[in-house]
Order: C-alpha cells, then sequence, then structure tokens
C-alpha cells in the first residue's frame, strides 16, 4: 500500500472534483423521485367544493365553488376582494402595503389556502363535508 506524501496532498487539495457517472445518476434518480411526488401531489388531490373566508381566526363566510361570485371582505385593517370564477379562488384586489394576497396564484384543492396578514383574512378550499 502506498502512502502519499504531503507535496502530492498539497497539489490535489485545491482541485475541484470532476463528476462522475455515479453522481450523475444519483442526480437524476433523486429528480426523478421529486417530478413523481409533485405530480401526484397535483392531480391526487382533491377539487374543493366549499371557500371558508375568516377574519382574525372567525369565519365569516362560507362560499360554494360552483357559482362564480365576488365578495367584498372588510375587516378593521382593511378591504379585501375574494372571486371564485371557474371553481378556482383568488383575492383579486386588497389595500394592504404588500399584496402578497393578491400575486397569490389561485387555488381550487382541498386545503390550499391564500392569506392576507396585515388584514388577518384567510381563504381556504374545504371538501364540503366539513
Amino acid at each position: 500500500m502506498e502512502v502519499k506524501g504531503n507535496r502530492e496532498l498539497k497539489r490535489t487539495a485545491g482541485k475541484s472534483k470532476k463528476i462522475t457517472r455515479t453522481d450523475l445518476i444519483l442526480l437524476v434518480a433523486i429528480l426523478a423521485v421529486c417530478a413523481v411526488f409533485a405530480l401526484a401531489v397535483r392531480f391526487l388531490s382533491a377539487e374543493g367544493r366549499t371557500v371558508t373566508v375568516s377574519l382574525d381566526g372567525v369565519i365569516v363566510e362560507t362560499l360554494p365553488m360552483d357559482r362564480d361570485v365576488e365578495r367584498t371582505i372588510r375587516s378593521d385593517g382593511g378591504i379585501n376582494i375574494v372571486q371564485i370564477k371557474d371553481r378556482q379562488v383568488s383575492v383579486t384586489e386588497a389595500d394592504c402595503p404588500d399584496k402578497i394576497c393578491v400575486k397569490h396564484s389561485a387555488i381550487s384543492k382541498v386545503g390550499e389556502t391564500i392569506v392576507c396578514l396585515p388584514h388577518r383574512l384567510v381563504v381556504e378550499i374545504g371538501g364540503g363535508d366539513e
């Protein structure tokens, strides 16, 4: 068995290692598992039947998702407009400073939520059996 000298160790310490074929196979396998999991979550999640709107932890309205409606929700903090259109729920307008709730994509699956922290608003999709 041959032992490397200090000079040889110093020469290899600064060099970067090359990616091997095994590294690539492992990376592809991990990405494939993640993709399968993401697709399963997306396509196996149940479609929601109701929308629950809560202010400060108190339910203010429960709406069916099968009708297109628009509701103005007023709180001490301000105003949010919640819209149900084509079985998708979104916050279309808000007078909060960051407007994260407005930028959030539309939701439609059970358990998905849109939250407006400044107004303490939570919009949540339910299955209808709650």
